[in-house]
């Protein structure tokens, strides 16, 4: 289960409680602006636009954990909302493996993709869809944000 009281820094130096969040459908993804997984962004801002209003979110976690991050939290809002018209909520840059992991993802990496694994994330783009219930579903990076099994999750669990 996540940790509700858990305030996240978001890229315009907001801060924000998943508590904000609660009873929604939220896609946790570690994003990175030089990856060749990036044009998920444009699918990542479709699904945001297409369900918001009934209670779905996308959150980014930009990542340097893979080194394929802009330097900076300026820069990397700069090119989201230029290159693909972001308007989801972004975190500032936070790692996702390692010793000074982001406290969300000490809680994300526990949960056990559909082959029965979990651990650290693989690569860019990894997602996670927390329900309104608090269970967790883990998808790695390769796995479209679109993709039916994906979809059909979101959907079974809007909340409106």
């Amino acid at each position: 289960m996540i940790d509700t009281s858990l305030d996240l820094t978001m890229l315009d130096g907001s801060v924000k409680s998943l508590k904000e969040f609660e009873g929604q459908v939220i896609m946790v993804v570690n994003v990175a602006s030089r990856c060749g997984l990036s044009p998920q962004y444009e699918t990542l801002e479709e699904l945001q636009k297409k369900y918001q209003d009934r209670g779905f979110t996308v959150i980014g976690v930009p990542s340097g954990s893979f080194k394929q991050e802009l330097k900076d939290d300026e820069a990397i809002g700069e090119y989201c909302s230029a290159t693909w018209g972001v308007t989801f909520p972004m975190t500032t840059k936070a790692d996702v493996n390692g010793r000074k992991r982001h406290e969300l993802y000490k809680t994300l990496v526990k949960t056990k993709d559909s082959k029965g694994l979990a651990g650290p994330v693989m690569w860019n783009f990894e997602k996670f869809v927390i329900l309104p219930s608090g269970k967790i579903h883990r998808f790695r990076p390769t796995t479209k944000p679109d993709a039916p099994e994906i979809v059909e999750l979101i959907e079974a669990n809007l909340p409106r």
